[in-house]
């Protein structure tokens, strides 16, 4: 099902060269800026000097982000009840664990939400079974295991729904790999420090990565180069979210009839308003991550895309009122 265009606000469409060279590192988050200007028509210049203001006033990073379905290793959605004092604190901590994603307060402050992808399964016992059961503050701990992926990791949301034309994306978007293994892959221990410099840089040059490594620039180059094109990992970006003029996201947990799960979750995947979508294991079926200009936008996408879907039963939604980390754990403006 092809994928709905994005009606931006009237603030973002008087400048939209930002969400431009937002959507073109979505498409590739190591292209040269020369490449990137080239297509959108700019020089070289332009490019770089908004990109610079990106990372410096709006929290831009590009970072490689390993991706745990084609590795084949557990993720789970994590929703912590908590005292309203001790939430903040909380997430934070989680922040701070390389193993979580997209934290946030949701249901008023009361609410931790918070993807982990535990590397091993004795640091996945040890914070589901050992350290947030004991973690005072917390009054109520549900854990929902991730099953299949509808939308989001490597498919940016911005790349589907951004302004630039297919053939502008077709144009940024490196070459186009030979068919993928199928099941599960790995990363050899070898390839860990390569990884690790582009979780910290998704642009750092191939000297930068030969001096993290210590292997030389063509060994470099040919072992990221195997990397992308497996799946294993990608290069992704975070961002302030005001940046699209979509101040107010809110986390869904929909529950659909059996029948109908793949149909629910493939249309969503379409929709323009969801910026993530995944099967779940628990009470619900569904958790999906929406995005829209404000809240009635958000009431407007409920009463209507969204609750006119077949098959879909119940709904619960909760608003974020700050989001603590994206990708990485760094402040970044509001």
């Amino acid at each position: 099902m092809a994928s709905e265009p994005m009606e931006f606000p009237d603030s973002v469409m008087q400048d939209l060269l930002d969400v431009k060279l937002l959507q073109a590192l979505e498409a590739d988050g190591r292209a040269p800026f020369s490449k990137i200007a080239a297509v959108l028509g700019v020089s070289d210049q332009t490019v770089a000097r908004r990109y610079r203001r990106l990372v410096a006033d709006r929290g831009l990073r590009v970072v490689a982000v390993r991706d745990h379905e084609r590795l084949g290793q557990d993720q789970w959605m994590l929703r912590l009840r908590c005292a309203p004092e001790g939430a903040e604190a909380i997430a934070a901590a989680l922040a701070r664990r390389p193993d979580t994603s997209w934290i946030g307060l949701t249901s008023g402050g009361t609410e931790v939400v918070c993807c982990t992808r535990p590397r091993t399964q004795s640091d996945q016992d040890e914070l589901l079974l050992g350290k947030l059961p004991r973690t005072p503050h917390i009054v109520d701990i549900r854990a929902q295991q991730m099953l299949h992926r509808f939308f989001g990791g490597p498919d940016g949301w911005i790349m589907s729904h951004g302004p630039l034309s297919a053939e502008q994306l077709a144009a940024l978007r490196p070459p186009a790999s030979a068919v993928r293994a199928e099941g599960p892959l790995s990363i050899d221990p070898e390839d860990e420090p390569l990884v690790a410099a582009l979780e910290r840089d998704g642009r750092a040059t191939y000297p930068e990565l030969q001096q993290a490594t210590g292997r030389s620039e063509s060994a470099v180059k040919r072992r990221l180069a195997a990397l992308l094109s497996s799946g294993v990992i990608y290069i992704d970006i975070e961002y302030a979210d005001d940046l699209i003029g979509l101040r107010t996201g809110a986390m869904l947990w929909i529950t659909t009839a059996p029948w109908a799960l793949e149909s629910v979750g493939k249309t969503l995947a379409s929709h323009a308003e969801i910026a993530h979508a995944t099967a779940v294991a628990g009470p619900s079926n569904i958790m999906a991550t929406a995005v829209t200009r404000d809240i009635p936008a958000l009431y407007t996408y409920l009463s209507g895309k969204l609750g006119l879907l077949d098959g879909v039963q119940h709904v619960e939604t909760a608003p974020f009122i700050r989001r603590i980390k994206q990708l990485t754990y760094r402040p970044y403006p509001r």
